[in-house]
Formats: structure tokens, C-alpha cells, sequence
């Protein structure tokens, strides 16, 4: 089910537009620096203050540039999924609450991540020809929108496992070389949560079968 493919530009900068929507709604979410909310969901950041994160005036090296870079994307196929299982009619109301927090807390994050880049001189934009572990590819995502009822609780769950499966050795590269202390930050917070989640959907799961 893993992928490792990029996220198209439309869809990433439908997220990113998201994001700026998102954030006014979810200011008490927890950031990096307060230590507040879910893996995902840390913190909402609004679009006038995201270029001044702490992060953003501090050093970063290239594996914080490359960490931000492709957890955008990484980030913005989550919300995407997400929004696909949000409009299935008679879901399990467990999973659709989960679809519910992955998308709001990692909209805020998206933009969270934008503001760092922007705020060192970086592209927002992966490098060409990079791959991001747990992505999905096109037929996984048409197989998720076409799904209903059980059959999609069962993809939706499968997929976003092996997604946040990706986020965390992600995460756990930019720990190891990383230098800017907010990513790394960032990155502890996505492992403890998103491996909590993990075992939260392996618990739907089984119980789905």
C-alpha cells in the first residue's frame, strides 16, 4: 500500500489554503513551543505570524530544509484522505472522528512548516525525483473515494497506517540529522502521537474485520 510518489501542486496548495482557514479555529491546538495537542495536532499558527516563528529566525541545516519540504505534502495527502473519508455515508463514527483530528491539526501544521521554510529562504516545493515513505498513490486515493460503508472504514484505516508509518521515519531522520530545535521538536511530537494513532487504527481495524 506504501507509495512513494509527490502530491500534485493543486492539491497541495488547496491544503495550504486550507491551512490559512483552519488556523482561526484552531489556535488552542498546541505548537512546537507550547507543548499542547496531538501529533498532528499541534498548533495552528495564523498567516500573519507563521513567517515569525522561532523556528524561521533560527539555523537550520538541510535535513530541517528537506524535513519541511516533503512533510508539507506528506502532510496535505493526510488532509486529503481525510476529507475523502469524511463524506462517506454510515462510516464508523470512531474513524470519522479520527479522520476529523487528522485534519484539523495538520492543516495548521502545513503552514506551520510553509513559514519556516519562508522564513529561511527555502522552496516551499519538494526537489524533483524525492521520494516521501507512506504516501499514496492516484488508484489508492480513487479506491478511498469510491469505498462506502465498511469496505472504506477498512482502506481508510489501511492506508493512513501506512502513512503515519512514513511520517514517523520521517520524523526520525530529522531528529538524527536535523539542527534546527523546533523541527526536531516537531518531529518528536509527530513520533509519540502518530505512533499512539497507529495503534489506534490497528485497533479499529481488528475490530472492523
Amino acid at each position: 500500500m506504501k507509495k512513494n510518489l509527490t502530491l500534485s501542486a493543486a492539491a497541495l496548495a488547496a491544503v495550504i489554503a486550507l491551512a490559512g482557514c483552519a488556523t482561526d479555529s484552531t489556535t488552542t491546538a498546541g505548537n512546537p513551543s507550547t507543548g499542547s495537542g496531538s501529533s498532528m495536532d499541534h498548533g495552528a499558527m495564523g498567516s500573519s505570524s507563521a513567517p515569525a516563528d522561532s523556528a524561521a529566525a533560527m539555523g537550520h541545516n538541510a535535513a530541517d530544509t528537506m524535513f519541511a519540504q516533503s512533510m508539507i505534502p506528506h502532510h496535505a495527502q493526510a488532509v486529503e484522505m481525510s476529507e475523502l473519508m469524511l463524506k462517506k455515508q454510515g462510516a464508523d463514527p470512531d474513524v470519522t472522528e479520527l479522520a476529523t483530528r487528522i485534519k484539523a491539526a495538520q492543516a495548521p501544521e502545513i503552514e506551520q512548516m510553509t513559514g519556516w521554510l519562508n522564513g529561511w529562504n527555502e522552496s516551499t516545493q519538494v526537489a524533483d525525483g524525492h521520494s516521501m515513505s507512506g504516501m499514496m498513490g492516484a488508484d489508492d486515493l480513487q479506491a478511498l473515494g469510491a469505498a462506502q460503508g465498511k469496505e472504506a472504514d477498512k482502506l481508510f484505516l489501511t492506508q493512513m497506517i501506512a502513512h503515519h508509518k512514513g511520517a514517523v521515519d520521517m520524523a526520525k531522520a530529522e531528529i538524527a540529522d536535523g539542527g534546527n530545535s523546533d523541527a526536531i521538536k516537531l518531529s518528536e511530537k509527530i513520533i509519540a502521537a502518530q505512533e499512539a494513532e497507529i495503534k489506534e487504527m490497528e485497533n479499529l481495524l481488528a475490530a472492523a474485520q
